[in-house]
């Protein structure tokens, strides 16, 4: 892993992707990394466009600003690929991660001449096999541990398992899903 890691996410209100920022950075700083995880906030309401950002380092992290220039960008919605430019800044050395059924090459015209790492993965198909729900959210987070390298799969399953034991602890078939989801999203991104 490179010294410092940034991530941007681009979502839609409701569907999880500041949550997934959250517990991305929730993770990562429990196995003692220095981390930032944050929302941009503007007139958000579900469905509307939404921003959420990490910075995971070994190091301490100084800088205190959206990220412009990210290594990783996690688009949660397919249908933003029309609305936003997500890849703006996207370094070529890092890579964009796709919620989708389709394939990388159907994905890559529309990635404005992205040049990077282009990875998918059918986060709705994962989520509403585990839960029985679109909630894209955990596939989208497990897919991004995986192709950042952040940290091990094991390591993050096994936090992320705490994490949602505390969370969940009167709803165990959540806990469960959401687990599962994690799981199966390590081995399909693509």
């Amino acid at each position: 892993m490179k010294d410092l890691i940034e991530i941007r996410w681009h979502g839609r209100g409701g569907q999880g992707a500041k949550t997934a920022a959250l517990l991305l950075a929730d993770v990562a700083f429990s196995i003692g990394k220095e981390v930032q995880g944050f929302p941009e906030y503007g007139p958000e309401r579900m469905g509307a466009p939404i921003t959420a950002y990490n910075r995971i380092s070994d190091n301490e992290i100084r800088v205190h600003s959206n990220i412009y220039d990210p290594d990783f960008v996690a688009v949660v919605d397919e249908t933003l690929l029309n609305d936003v430019d997500v890849t703006k800044g996207l370094s070529k050395d890092g890579g964009i991660l796709v919620n989708t059924e389709k394939s990388k090459e159907d994905i890559i015209p529309l990635l404005k001449g992205y040049e990077g790492n282009v990875y998918t993965i059918d986060a709705r198909k994962i989520s509403e096999d585990a839960l029985g729900k679109y909630f894209p959210n955990m596939p989208m987070l497990a897919a991004m541990v995986k192709i950042t390298g952040v940290m091990e799969e094991e390591v993050f399953i096994s936090e992320m398992q705490k994490s949602l034991e505390h969370k969940f602890a009167k709803k165990p078939e959540v806990l469960e899903g959401n687990m599962k989801a994690l799981k199966v999203a390590f081995k399909e991104v693509k």
